[in-house]
């Protein structure tokens, strides 16, 4: 780093050598680079996933229906290890053409049926089992605005904040003040929404809460990127609040292990194909019997 301002070129260019800690996967393509099909389980559904904030909505999604009793929702879940580049694999692209985590297929059909973009699996899932998201008409606007909020609030939480907080090769104050002053107002907007309303979309536990949580539950626990006392985040009380009342539901407890491969081994769950999976293959159990 040198201390010339940059000047943009007239003609981007992709430097291999630039882009932080994911500058191995990142590229300016798309399409897949090698050929690698995917493995399929016996369930309806096969998940293909990482315990990312998003890899997490789909996998509680799942455990919530089931612990309603819809034995459709069952599902086989199969890590992709983006940091090796799973992701760019042919079997991958061809469910998710945009390379990103999570993945769905969709196999209870005549025909198999891929869902991408986490959103689109939970309004999926949602719609297919009349489960998490309200029937009247009010309710349920006001959950998908919270769940269109989400898709378009995270990626300053994480692209934006995450990135240049955590992950960038030096420290630029400029862009680490600017997306840390959007977070801080993205907690603040759930935060005055929480003060009146048990959970986003009213009295009701929906695909909403499913969404939000993983990233803004986890940012306000400061279990994402070291920045819990760098944003203060004890101050948004609602927040804290909702954080703490889904995070003591049995079936989160559950999605949160699914695809883990990080903090303590009996929390991470790398594949599950059984609901018996998480008592007999937490990966403290499979390296103690190694």
């Amino acid at each position: 780093m040198t201390d010339a301002p940059y000047v943009p070129p007239k003609v981007w260019t992709w430097n291999k050598e630039n882009g932080g800690q994911f500058a191995s996967i990142n590229r300016p393509i798309a399409g897949p680079t090698h050929d690698k099909e995917l493995p399929v389980g016996k369930h309806p559904f096969q998940l293909y996933s990482l315990a990312t904030p998003n890899g997490v909505k789909v996998t509680v999604m799942l455990e919530e229906l089931l612990a309603l009793g819809y034995k459709g929702a069952e599902y086989d879940a199969w890590l992709i290890k983006i940091g090796n580049g799973d992701q760019f694999g042919s079997g991958f692209v061809d469910i998710n053409p945009n390379s990103k985590i999570p993945a769905l297929m969709d196999r209870s059909g005549p025909e198999p049926i891929r869902i991408f973009e986490s959103a689109s699996i939970l309004f999926y899932l949602a719609e297919k089992f009349g489960a998490f998201l309200p029937k009247e008409i009010k309710a349920r606007t006001e959950a998908m605005s919270w769940l269109f909020w989400q898709m378009g609030s995270a990626p300053y939480l994480g692209g934006g904040f995450g990135h240049f907080y955590a992950y960038a090769p030096f420290k630029i104050e400029y862009a680490i003040d600017r997306f840390a002053m959007e977070v801080k107002r993205q907690l603040d907007v759930l935060d005055r929404r929480l003060a009146d309303n048990e959970y986003l979309a009213g009295k009701e536990y929906t695909i909403a809460d499913m969404a939000v949580w993983p990233w803004y539950g986890a940012l306000a626990k400061g279990l994402v990127y070291g920045a819990g006392e760098f944003l203060s985040v004890q101050d948004y009380k609602n927040v804290q609040r909702w954080t703490d009342q889904i995070a003591q539901r049995p079936a989160v407890k559950r999605g949160r292990m699914v695809n883990r491969v990080s903090g303590d081994p009996a929390s991470q769950l790398h594949e599950r194909h059984d609901a018996s999976d998480f008592e007999t293959k937490t990966q403290d159990k499979v390296e103690a019997a190694t």
